[in-house]
């Protein structure tokens, strides 16, 4: 595993856990701060994770439509609460 991953996740993520994040991260209304919320990974564990369960050309695509978005940064949009809480998600 990844020792950047491991120092930023509190817990052992499960594939069920790991297949949301990854569907949060493809999200553009989901900021990165919502994922931190309720998983515990930065921006940073986020990218390290979706580099690793990605395919390289799907990575590469996620990346380049994330790049200035300002929607997945919670401080640039000025969002008040973290959205698109799931209720069958970790809460």
């Amino acid at each position: 595993m990844n020792q950047a991953l491991v120092k930023t996740v509190p817990f052992a993520p499960t594939q069920a856990d790991v297949s949301r994040i990854v569907e949060m991260a493809w999200e553009d209304r989901t900021s990165f701060d919502a994922i931190e919320a309720q998983f515990g990974l930065n921006e940073s564990a986020v990218l390290a994770l979706m580099r690793r369960e990605l395919r390289p050309s799907s990575f590469r695509m996620w990346r380049q439509r994330m790049a200035g978005r300002r929607t997945k940064h919670a401080a640039l949009c000025g969002a008040k609460l973290l959205r698109h809480r799931a209720t069958h998600t970790r809460q």
